[in-house]
C-alpha cells in the first residue's frame, strides 16, 4: 500500500473499539446506507430512460444486468480505494496522487459535471414521483417549477448550515430497500417461476442484439450505478479500519442492488411497457408497478419514500459539489473567493450558490426532460470512473515495480500520539528519483501524504516498523496479482462504455465537455495568475516515507518564524543534482479537532495557510535555481519531532535558524556551520552517515 501511511497500517491491524477517534464516526451499516441512498434512487428513473432509449428498449433489464458483473468489479477498486486515500476526494485525490495535480483537477470537474446532474434529476425526479399522490404537480411545467424551488430550499438550507447525517440516510436506505423487495415479494407472488422464465427471451424478441446495440445498452447502462464513488468521499468519516468497513459496505452495496436494481429494471420494462413508454408514466414506474402488483397503498407508498430519498440524494450532490469547489480552490486551481464563508453562519456562500444554481440552469437550459438529464449524466460519471480506475492501476504498477527492486522489509513511518490527537502528515516530491546505489522513496508525480488518526500508544515517535503487511510484500502476493489485472480489466471496460457515450451522446459530450474544458481553462488561469503574484501552488505527493533520503539538505520550517526565508534560501543554495532538498514544516496540533462532515475532503494542508505560503516560496525559489529533486513534509505536532525525521532521513545538512540550532539536541552533527543570507544567519548542522 504505497500510498498509504503506515500508521494507518497500524491502526488497520489494531483491536476493535481501541481507537478514540472512532466516535462519531461511520461504521459499515452507516457507510452502507448511505452510498446505497444515493445508488439506491437511480432505479426510480433509469428503467424509463433505458426503455425509451431506441437502441435499448425491453433490452434494458438485460443490460442491467449485464452491467452489474462491471459494477462488482468496480466496488472492489473503490473499496481499495477508500482505504488507500483516507483523506477523501475520491477522483480528486486518486487522479492527483497516481499522475498529477492537473488530473486530480480535471477529475474535479469530471465529478462536478456528476453532482450537478444528480442534483436537477434527482429532485426532478423525487417531485414526479411525489405527483402519483397529487397528478397536479405532474405536467413538466409545474414540476420544474417545483424542482427549482426544492433546489433553492436546500441551498438555503446548506448556507444555514443544516446537512443530513448518515442516521438520516440509514432510515431512507431501509425504507427504500424494503420498499423495493415488498415489489419484488408481490409480483413474484403473482407470477409463477416458468412465467418469469417466459420474460427473458420476450426481452430479446424484435430487438436483435447487435454489436452496435449491445456496446450501446452496456455503456448506457452504468447510469443504474450512479452513486458508488459516494464511498471514496466516506474516507474521513469511517471507521477503522478502513479496509474492513469498506469492504463490507460495498459487499451490502452490491448484494441490495444486485438484488433489486436488475429485476425492478426488467420487470418495470416488460410487465408495463405501455407506462415505460410514456414520457410522463415512464418517470414513475417503480411506483406504477408496485400499484399494480400491490394495490394503492403500495404504490402511495414507493411514491412517497421515493420522493424523499430522491430529494436526499439531491442535497448529498449538492453538498459534493460544493465540497469539490472548495478542495479544488485550496489546491490553487479555482479562485480563493470560493473559500470565502460568510460571518452570518460560517459556511462557504460562494460555492453552494454555485452547486446549487449550476444545477438549475441545467434544469431550465433542458426543459425539464428527464430523458435528456439521463444521456447527459455519461460524461461526468464514466469519465470519474475511468480516470480512479486508471488511477489506481498506476498505483498499483509502481507497487509491483517497487516489489521486485526494494527489500522485503524495509524502515517504515510511523507516529503516535498519546493525547488522542490527530496527527497529519504531507510529503511533497519534484523532479526525478536520485540515482546510483541508494534508492530513496518513490519520486511520483506532486500529490498529497496524510498520517491520521494515530492511536494512543505513548510520546511522539518515529520508528521503523517492520510490518509484514508491508506494500512491498503485498504486491508479491498472488492475490495482489490477480487484483491488478482484475483492475485492468475494470478500467477497459469502464473506458469503453465512457468512449462509446462519447460517440453516441453527443449532447452529454458536448455539455459535459464544456463544463471540463471551462473549469480547466479557470484552473489554468488561475494557477498562471497565482504564479505571477509570487503564490506558487507547491504540488503535494501522496506517498510513504519508506527509507532514508542520504545526502540531502533537510530544511526546518516553523510557524512565525522569522528566519523561514532565510532557512529557505540557504537550503536552495546549497541543494543542487546530486543533494535533494527536504523542506518540513512543522505546525501545531490543532487545539479543538472536530470531526470531519460527510463529504468532506480532510487535507490539514490545505486548510493551513502560513505553510502553504513557506513551501510556495520554497517551490518558487527551487524552480528558479534549478533545483530538480525537492521534497515537502508537513506535519502537525511538537517541533522537537523533526529529530525523529533527522533520524529517518539520515540528512547530510540540516539547516535551521541559529536560535533553534541547540535545541534540536538529538541531532549530533560533526560540525556547525553558520551562514549569512539576505534574510538573516542560519545554522548548518552537518553530518556524515
Amino acid at each position: 500500500m504505497a500510498q498509504e501511511s503506515v500508521a494507518q497500517e497500524t491502526l488497520h491491524d489494531a483491536p476493535k473499539g481501541e481507537h478514540s477517534s472512532s466516535k462519531g464516526m461511520l461504521g459499515p451499516i452507516l457507510c452502507w446506507a448511505v452510498v446505497f441512498a444515493d445508488i439506491g434512487t437511480s432505479v426510480y428513473y433509469v428503467p424509463g430512460i433505458l426503455y425509451q432509449n431506441p437502441s435499448i428498449g425491453s433490452l434494458a433489464g438485460f443490460f442491467v444486468f449485464l452491467t452489474m458483473s462491471v459494477f462488482v468489479l468496480l466496488t472492489l477498486k473503490y473499496a481499495e480505494v477508500t482505504h488507500r486515500f483516507p483523506q477523501g476526494g475520491g477522483v480528486v485525490t486518486v487522479a492527483a496522487q497516481a499522475i498529477n495535480p492537473w488530473f486530480g483537477a480535471l477529475g474535479g470537474m469530471f465529478i462536478l459535471v456528476d453532482y450537478f446532474l444528480t442534483a436537477a434529476i434527482s429532485c426532478l425526479s423525487g417531485i414526479l414521483y411525489f405527483s402519483v399522490i397529487f397528478p397536479a404537480i405532474g405536467p413538466i411545467p409545474v414540476a420544474l417549477v417545483i424542482t427549482i424551488g426544492i433546489l433553492v430550499l436546500l441551498g438555503i438550507l446548506n448556507w444555514v448550515g443544516i446537512s443530513e447525517s448518515a442516521k438520516v440516510s440509514l432510515v431512507g436506505a431501509i425504507i427504500a430497500f424494503i420498499s423495493d423487495l415488498a415489489i419484488l415479494f408481490t409480483i413474484f407472488t403473482h407470477i409463477s417461476f416458468s412465467e418469469f422464465l417466459a420474460l427473458i427471451p420476450q426481452m430479446f424478441a424484435n430487438r436483435p442484439l447487435t454489436v452496435a446495440t449491445f456496446l450501446t445498452g452496456f455503456a448506457g447502462a452504468f447510469l443504474a450505478f450512479s452513486g458508488l464513488e459516494s464511498i471514496s468521499q466516506l474516507s474521513p468519516v469511517m471507521k477503522q479500519p478502513h479496509k474492513r468497513v469498506a469492504g463490507i459496505a460495498l459487499l451490502l452495496v452490491v448484494l441490495t442492488i444486485g438484488i433489486t436494481s436488475p429485476l425492478l429494471t426488467m420487470f418495470s420494462t416488460l410487465l408495463l411497457p405501455a407506462d415505460a413508454q410514456d414520457a410522463t408514466l415512464s418517470t414513475q414506474l417503480i411506483s406504477l408497478l408496485g400499484g399494480h402488483w400491490g394495490g394503492l397503498f403500495l404504490q402511495t407508498e414507493v411514491a412517497i419514500s421515493a420522493s424523499a430519498l430522491l430529494v436526499f440524494a439531491s442535497n448529498t450532490a449538492i453538498i459534493g459539489a460544493y465540497h469539490v469547489f472548495i478542495a479544488l480552490s485550496r489546491m490553487g486551481f479555482l479562485p480563493e473567493v470560493i473559500l470565502k464563508r460568510n460571518k452570518l453562519r460560517d459556511t462557504p456562500h460562494y460555492s453552494i450558490a454555485l452547486a446549487t444554481g449550476i444545477p438549475i440552469i441545467i434544469l431550465l437550459a433542458v426543459g425539464g426532460r428527464i430523458d435528456i438529464l439521463g444521456d447527459m449524466y455519461a460524461f461526468g460519471l464514466l469519465g470519474a470512473f475511468t480516470l480512479t480506475c486508471l488511477g489506481l492501476d498506476i498505483v498499483r504498477a509502481r507497487e509491483w515495480r517497487r516489489s521486485k527492486t526494494v527489500p522485503t522489509h524495509t524502515a517504515s513511518l510511523s507516529l503516535d500520539h498519546g493525547n488522542g490527537h490527530t496527527f497529519s502528515a504531507h510529503i511533497s516530491t519534484n523532479g526525478q528519483q536520485s540515482t546510483g546505489e541508494h534508492k530513496q522513496h518513490e519520486i511520483t508525480s506532486p500529490h498529497d501524504l496524510q498520517i491520521s488518526d494515530a492511536h494512543a500508544l505513548g510520546s511522539s515517535t518515529f520508528s521503523e516498523h517492520q510490518n509484514n503487511r508491508a506494500s512491498n510484500t503485498e504486491a508479491k502476493s498472488l492475490w495482489f496479482k490477480i487484483k491488478f489485472f482484475l483492475g485492468i480489466l475494470t478500467t477497459f471496460l469502464v473506458a469503453l462504455a465512457w468512449s462509446v457515450n462519447l460517440v453516441t451522446k453527443p449532447l452529454a459530450t458536448g455539455f459535459g465537455g464544456s463544463v471540463a474544458l471551462l473549469g480547466m481553462g479557470i484552473a489554468y488561469f488561475n494557477y498562471v495568475r497565482g504564479s505571477k503574484a509570487g503564490h506558487v501552488a507547491v504540488p503535494i505527493v501522496l506517498t510513504r516515507l519508506e527509507d532514508r533520503l542520504p545526502n540531502s539538505v533537510l530544511a526546518v520550517l516553523l510557524p512565525d518564524n522569522k528566519f523561514n526565508d532565510a532557512i529557505i534560501r540557504a537550503t536552495v543554495n546549497n541543494a543542487d543534482q546530486q543533494r535533494p532538498a527536504m523542506f518540513v514544516y512543522i505546525a501545531p496540533l490543532p487545539t479543538n479537532p472536530t470531526t470531519p462532515r460527510m463529504l468532506e475532503i480532510v487535507d490539514p494542508y490545505l486548510d493551513d495557510q502560513k505553510a502553504r505560503e513557506n513551501f510556495g516560496r520554497a517551490e518558487a525559489l527551487a524552480i528558479k535555481h534549478n533545483v530538480p529533486n525537492r521534497n515537502y513534509l508537513y506535519l502537525q505536532g511538537n517541533p522537537d519531532l523533526i529529530n525523529q525525521v533527522w533520524q529517518m532521513v539520515h540528512p547530510r545538512d540540516t539547516v535551521v535558524s541559529v536560535a533553534d540550532s541547540e535545541r534540536f539536541k538529538d541531532i549530533n552533527p560533526d560540525r556547525v556551520r553558520y551562514e549569512l543570507t539576505p534574510d538573516g544567519k542560519v545554522a548548518h548542522l552537518l553530518k556524515r552517515w
